[in-house]
């Protein structure tokens, strides 16, 4: 397979204390705890097409910055095409001739982003990791508001921004992240960074072929930068950094370092994109993707609703095409439509309404092929999730469906995924507990990457990739390693297994696991794990060895801040069922068979 690698667009460099410089992606590397670098870990066997290790190494650090994205054009019969589900407002061309572009007054609303990041370290989860910097690109849109990507102020602890042809930078501060789409609104209070400037306007959808131009500060130089392509494909794309599958726009405009953030604009001077991320491959060349206006648009039209990023709602099914006409016969489908539920999701709206075996055949009134694709303009088709992407969390969509050959309509709230494995951890920092040395955790794929995956086995990584929460609030607790004290004798090696039980209790999370700890009254703590491993601890004498443990290995506290609140009990827990985990990969794609990332 070609080596990809689908980057982030943003410039990294060292720390105040760092003595020589260095450019890598915005993922934050391991300070504390020496690792295996990431780029040797072996994660090709879960995985499927190019695409994949693109996002792999994106998380690894490999290749220097980022990719950045591209925009897209449209001509003046491109900007009369309506496209499904805009909601900003268009305004009139701001020039005639876009060949002027430096005399042109919207190119100062391209702004530079310097970002300092402290990730946290999911190993030590109490601690963080080595600050480090980048910088990347972003743009204004009115209301005192900048547009950039969520990636370029991952983790932020200060952001400045600096305008073009100025030397001064001003403090923005984050107010909304939508790591799903990989947009980010900032602002800045001071008044004079906004004086003399003007707003970029949004454009509509381009066609293909249409003139894009990429604007903003790549590396190479610490100047406004712009290139030129064309528009290569429009279609439902992985985002590398939210891991989700939402419209994208294919360009051939050359992408580097640094333009994450940055506007895509049409010959008419509208924005019709923001870049984001790159394709890289021996076998393919001139590969730059743009957040299309219809994302951005859902993404501030969900801000100003909510007055928070709430997320792209999904239906929560497995599906399987209907391309074989002895299949549709068997289900007793009439004419080549439909798509086959395979499975639903047990945390999922639609799990009371759908069934495993039911055929969807329309959405909203909007007839679903047999190869899981929907009309698109005029004359295009496009992937199913695109419908999906365009409502928002806790709206109802009406489904056609044939169940036993009978034909009948259906509704559901549509909410975003619920994960057993989370891609992201909210908050930023990871919850942990500590008990007579032994730290508890709940596993997430930011903790998978920075672990060399050979020391976590292949059943607990099975259930991360393809097992399904079974009820709201469900994690995989695990032992990330034991802190050595004579209280935990015999239990040192221990690492990365997961605790089913505590004294026959079924933990059902982290904080469960913590109010199973603070309630208990019993001689013995008798952690169950998988497998049947027992470890047994005396109470007492597990709570008197904390002191010495959190001492020694300079720990602030026997537990993170978020599990010192009171535990709210699950009433709605489902039961699971004889299956440990499904037959196919957990991911953010309706279409399990067209998987292309993990995160």
């Amino acid at each position: 397979m070609a080596c990809v690698a689908a980057l982030f667009a943003s410039l990294r460099f060292p720390s105040a204390s760092s003595a020589s410089p260095a450019s890598c992606s915005c993922r934050l590397r391991p300070a504390v705890v020496a690792r295996a670098p990431r780029h040797s870990r072996g994660r090709r066997a879960l995985r499927r097409f190019d695409e994949v290790e693109g996002v792999s190494k994106k998380r690894r650090g490999i290749g220097g910055g980022g990719g950045g994205g591209g925009v897209a054009g449209g001509s003046q019969a491109s900007s009369s095409r309506r496209d499904r589900g805009l909601a900003v407002d268009f305004k009139e061309p701001q020039v005639a001739d876009f060949d002027d572009l430096e005399e042109d007054k919207f190119l100062n609303a391209v702004v530079k982003v310097y970002c300092t990041h402290i990730a946290p370290d999911y190993g030590l989860p109490w601690q963080k990791q080595r600050q480090h910097s980048s910088s990347g690109s972003a743009f204004m849109i009115g209301d005192g508001k900048l547009l950039t990507n969520a990636h370029c102020v991952e983790h932020d602890t200060q952001v400045k921004v600096k305008r073009r042809g100025d030397d001064k930078k001003y403090i923005a501060k984050v107010l909304a992240r939508g790591i799903e789409c990989d947009l980010a609104l900032l602002s800045v209070e001071n008044e004079e960074f906004w004086r003399g400037t003007e707003p970029l306007h949004f454009g509509r959808l381009p066609c293909l072929q249409d003139s894009v131009t990429v604007v903003g500060y790549p590396l190479g130089g610490d100047t406004i930068s712009v290139t030129k392509g064309v528009v290569s494909r429009i279609e439902v794309t992985p985002y590398a950094h939210g891991t989700s599958d939402l419209l994208g726009i294919q360009i051939d405009a050359a992408i580097n370092p640094g333009n994450s953030g940055g506007p895509a604009f049409n010959e008419q001077g509208e924005c019709i994109g923001v870049a984001f991320q790159v394709y890289r491959s021996d076998e393919a060349e001139n590969i730059g993707y743009v957040i299309p206006t219809t994302v951005v648009s859902h993404f501030l039209n969900d801000y100003q609703k909510n007055g928070k990023y709430t997320g792209f709602p999904c239906l929560g099914v497995l599906l399987q095409k209907l391309e074989n006409p002895a299949l549709r016969e068997s289900l007793k489908v009439p004419s080549s439509e439909g798509v086959l539920v395979r499975r639903v999701e047990p945390t999922a709206p639609a799990s009371s309404v759908l069934r495993k075996g039911d055929v969807i055949v329309s959405f909203d009134g909007v007839a679903v092929g047999c190869e899981a694709t929907v009309p698109f303009r005029s004359t295009e088709r496009i992937a199913f999730r695109y419908l999906t992407s365009q409502k928002y969390a806790g709206d109802i969509a009406q489904l056609g469906i044939i169940r036993n050959g009978n034909s009948m309509k259906v509704q559901t709230v549509l909410q975003p995924r619920k994960h057993l494995v989370p891609f992201h951890v909210e908050g930023g920092q990871p919850s942990y507990l500590i008990v007579a040395g032994l730290v508890f955790t709940p596993l997430t794929e930011p903790f998978i990457e920075e672990e060399c995956e050979d020391t976590l086995g292949l059943k607990l990584l099975a259930k991360a990739r393809y097992s399904l929460a079974t009820f709201e609030g469900e994690q995989i607790v695990i032992v990330s390693q034991v802190l050595a004290h004579e209280v935990n004798i015999g239990y040192e090696h221990m690492g990365n297994q997961q605790v089913i039980k505590l004294n026959g209790t079924v933990v059902k999370n982290i904080h469960h696991l913590a109010h199973l700890v603070d309630t208990c009254t019993d001689k013995f703590l008798t952690f169950e794990f998988e497998d049947d491993f027992l470890v047994v601890l005396n109470r007492e004498e597990a709570v008197a060895a904390s002191s010495d443990i959190l001492k020694e290995h300079a720990i602030p506290s026997v537990r993170s801040s978020d599990l010192s609140e009171p535990y709210v009990d699950i009433k709605d827990e489902i039961q699971k069922t004889s299956e440990d985990f499904g037959e196919s990969p957990v991911t953010n794609f309706e279409m399990g068979i067209d998987c292309l990332l993990w995160a």
